[in-house]
């Protein structure tokens, strides 16, 4: 058994869930991320020692895939726990065009890819969070669970079902785990996609300067707050927005 902490991240293969990994990594935890994209997590395979990383592909929104994923986590951990869970799967794109024209399967999709992805998830989980002595959960939502652009009702409502069971599950799994959620507001997660989807946008100066912090997000500052979540002993059932200002921002059209 290994003295190190261990997290596992969901969606962990590119972007924000990507930088989480690589952040813990280097601050010398083992690190398990679960997602659809072999690709990614292959890329990310490579680059990481064995005996400190696990790469699984799962979709965690199935019940039978999250249960054969962790027959392999527990297998894998050889006797040790979780010290954090990071349930960041979803589809990122918000947009789901007018209401009339919205599939009950594509509603379902975004349903499922965020917020019953975090039930499966941390129900398996649980037994092994539980060994933890300090055991954390952050659920990544979005600033979209408390405020919408128009057409994007899915994932808006996914988001604001993953704040409203984040604090559920604080009242109901502490105090031997905490669990808060993360709102981030705008991450350019373009440097942080696999080797053949990588980019590294140009913004306009008034697409910073329209965030009181003056830049846009990095997947970077949203790793760091996972960290600091779960260092906080006294913080749970949460939601913090890491958005640069933007929430706070009265905003009219002059």
């Amino acid at each position: 058994m290994s003295d190190r902490r261990t997290i596992l991240i969901t969606g962990g293969a590119n972007g924000i869930g990507r930088a989480t990994v690589m952040h813990f990594h280097g601050l010398g935890w083992k690190v398990i991320a679960l997602d659809t994209d072999a690709e990614a997590l292959a890329e990310l395979r490579d680059s990481l020692p064995r005996e400190t990383a696990l790469f699984l592909t799962c979709d965690v929104g199935r019940e039978g895939e999250v249960a054969k994923a962790f027959e392999r986590v527990t297998e894998w951990l050889d006797g040790a726990g979780i010290d954090c869970l990071v349930n960041n799967s979803g589809i990122a794109d918000p947009y789901a065009g007018p209401l009339g024209e919205l599939e009950l399967e594509d509603w379902q999709e975004w349903i499922d890819a965020s917020l019953t992805a975090a039930f499966l998830v941390t129900r398996a989980a649980l037994p092994l969070l539980e060994k933890s002595d300090a055991a954390s959960v952050a659920n990544i939502s979005s600033t979209r669970a408390v405020m919408s652009e128009p057409e994007t009702f899915a994932y808006a409502a996914a988001k604001g079902g993953l704040d409203a069971l984040t604090h559920s599950l604080a009242v109901s799994l502490g105090p031997k785990v905490r669990v808060n959620a993360i709102r981030p507001g705008w991450i350019e997660t373009g440097p942080w996609q696999k080797s053949g989807a990588r980019t590294h946008p140009d913004h306009r100066d008034k697409d910073r300067e329209q965030h009181p912090a003056g830049r846009i997000g990095k997947p970077e500052d949203i790793a760091e707050a996972v960290a600091y979540l779960h260092d906080a002993g006294f913080v749970t059932g949460q939601h913090l927005n890491i958005d640069g200002g933007m929430t706070v921002k009265m905003i009219y059209e002059h």
